[in-house]
């Protein structure tokens, strides 16, 4: 049912010659001999980038390459508690959400693309899971690392009960609240609730305390913001930040699917369209 593709001892072989190298030299190695067993994973990072216009190499050689050196042992932490935890977990999903599919978990060394980061591969559900990522956001303990795995295959449940009954997944900002709130809530009843793997980076040590006492003036900045057609990514992106806070969006999206659950429940909204239609009422009376 759950397959684990681990890359890591190879990146770390790679790693052995360059380490020593450029930057240069070293994204080439990551592309020519590291990522040469996996041209799938890598055309998909590739292709992340490129939907964005946006320059591969240049991000990787700004945001991860420069730090890698340094987060190898974060890397190690989080390789093996994903090795240990990603069946565990999967089958706990499975057997609370009454939910069955095949899945590949990649582990594997990447340049950014996000931590836990649901798609295909060989034609079959995945999570492919970026150690740079994972180690950039102090995500690499054993609780951080479950309670990604469970977000993540919150999604896997999400678009399996949507595939289940002939829906598609949306776009936009909206949407982008909804299925991460969704998700994030699959993440709090198989953990604990109220279990968030985004507080590993928060600097004060208080990143649901503050997300809780701020509750309302966060949903007017996401009106504002949406409102306003700009982009919601300082909601969601592990690279920005809200009043230095990052991923706040997925409190809020977890905030209103706890909502929505008073009157329906978790399968129900799994299956929702014009998901603006029942999310943005719910943020207006957060307002207030």
């Amino acid at each position: 049912m759950l397959e684990i593709i681990d890359t890591f001892p190879a990146f770390l072989k790679y790693w052995e010659t360059a380490k020593n190298q450029s930057l240069d030299e070293q994204i080439e190695g990551w592309e020519k001999v590291y990522m040469a067993p996996w041209p799938e994973l890598l055309a998909k990072q590739i292709d992340n980038y490129q939907a964005d216009k946006l320059d591969w190499r240049k991000i990787a050689r700004k945001k991860v390459f420069p730090y890698l050196i340094k987060r190898i042992p974060a890397l190690r932490e989080a390789h093996d508690n994903l090795l240990e935890s990603c069946v565990p977990i999967y089958e706990q999903v499975q057997h609370v959400f009454d939910f069955s599919s095949d899945v590949i978990c990649v582990i594997y060394v990447g340049i950014g693309c996000g931590a836990g980061w649901v798609t295909s591969y060989r034609d079959t559900p995945a999570i492919l899971f970026g150690l740079e990522n994972i180690a950039d956001c102090d995500w690499s303990n054993v609780s951080d690392i479950q309670e990604l795995f469970a977000h993540e295959a919150g999604h896997l449940v999400h678009q399996h009960w949507r595939s289940q009954n002939g829906k598609s997944a949306g776009s936009g900002p909206w949407w982008q609240l909804y299925e991460e709130g969704f998700a994030q809530r699959v993440e709090s009843k198989i953990c604990r609730d109220y279990a968030w793997h985004q507080a590993g980076d928060d600097m004060d040590s208080n990143w649901l305390d503050w997300c809780q006492r701020h509750k309302g003036w966060l949903a007017a900045e996401f009106l504002k913001t949406v409102g306003e057609g700009k982009s919601v990514a300082p909601f969601f992106g592990s690279w920005f930040d809200i009043e230095g806070r990052i991923e706040t969006g997925y409190f809020l999206g977890h905030e209103v699917i706890r909502e929505l659950e008073k009157t329906v429940n978790l399968k129900e909204i799994a299956l929702l369209d014009d998901v603006e239609r029942y999310l943005k009422p719910i943020l207006k009376q957060m307002i207030s």
